[in-house]
């Protein structure tokens, strides 16, 4: 069962100017040690587009230097770094008791441009009608995971993980900024886990046993408009873990077949009989 409602994610994407430049929202109440980066990331959508009239978010890339806690306000930092007739940019910063914990470079498009296209064809994989419910965990609509893949699963397996996603229980609003970040909030949580899948006797059920783990950076580019209420395929790999990183990449589609969106991550996997260096 979700351990947060789809309602508390949408009112998450209500915040407040308190002064010029300085923005405030609430935070996703759940059970958990820190921040959820995934909030982080589908608010900075919200505030990019909000700040930008007539354009949408083409890119998002984020650091994450340290933990946010949840028993902290949260109040963000935006400057307008640059708007133009087609393009805008905007750079957020958060920050708890003096420390920056979030940074984010965000870059808005008019998206209705028209140009030459073209794209990667859709891996060849079971549909969601031939995969299997996951328990979406801090993910709050259905999830359905291509093979059954298990990531809390110890056993040695290849870096790939993929899932079908859609908002199953209303009809969305149209407006593009909320698909864009409840598709950021989903794209933070399983990235890990597959980078885990090739080292046997790991999964991430392991995070806080026997690894320290935290996302330290992570980009997810948009390339044409979708909508959360109907199937998204998420494919994911990790070509590379090394120097004690984890590094994945994604994409996302329709279920016809249209490329949508690309992730990639980079995250900290440190085991925890390793000492961290000095």
């Amino acid at each position: 069962m979700a351990i947060v409602t789809l309602d508390a994610l949408l009112n998450c994407l209500d915040l407040t100017e308190v002064e010029p430049g300085a923005w405030t929202g609430p935070h996703l109440q759940m059970d958990y040690r820190r921040i959820f980066g995934g909030q982080l990331l589908a608010q900075a959508i919200a505030l990019g587009t909000k700040t930008s009239p007539g354009k949408t978010v083409k890119s998002i890339s984020v650091a994450f230097p340290r933990e946010g806690s949840l028993d902290g306000p949260l109040e963000y930092l935006l400057d307008q770094t640059q708007t133009g007739r087609s393009f805008a940019t905007r750079h957020l910063t958060a920050a708890q008791d003096g420390k920056i914990f979030f940074e984010a470079l965000i870059s808005l498009h008019d998206d209705q441009e028209v140009g030459l296209e073209h794209q990667d064809a859709m891996p060849d994989v079971p549909g969601p009608d031939e995969s299997l419910p996951m328990d979406p965990g801090m993910i709050p609509w259905e999830i359905r995971v291509v093979d059954g893949v298990d990531l809390s699963d110890r056993s040695r397996g290849p870096a790939r993980f993929s899932f079908w996603m859609r908002v199953s229980d209303r009809r969305l609003p149209d407006d593009p900024m909320v698909h864009q970040a409840l598709m950021a909030h989903a794209t933070d949580l399983t990235v890990i886990g597959t980078a885990l899948r090739p080292h046997d006797g790991y999964s991430q059920a392991d995070t806080m046993v026997k690894l320290h783990t935290a996302v330290t950076t992570h980009q997810v580019w948009f390339h044409r408009r979708f909508r959360m209420d109907d199937w998204l395929l998420v494919d994911q790999h990790s070509p590379v873990t090394a120097g004690g990183r984890a590094f994945g990449l994604g994409h996302v589609y329709t279920r016809d077949g249209v490329l949508v969106a690309s992730i990639a991550q980079e995250s900290m996997i440190r085991l925890i009989d390793t000492p961290a260096p000095h």
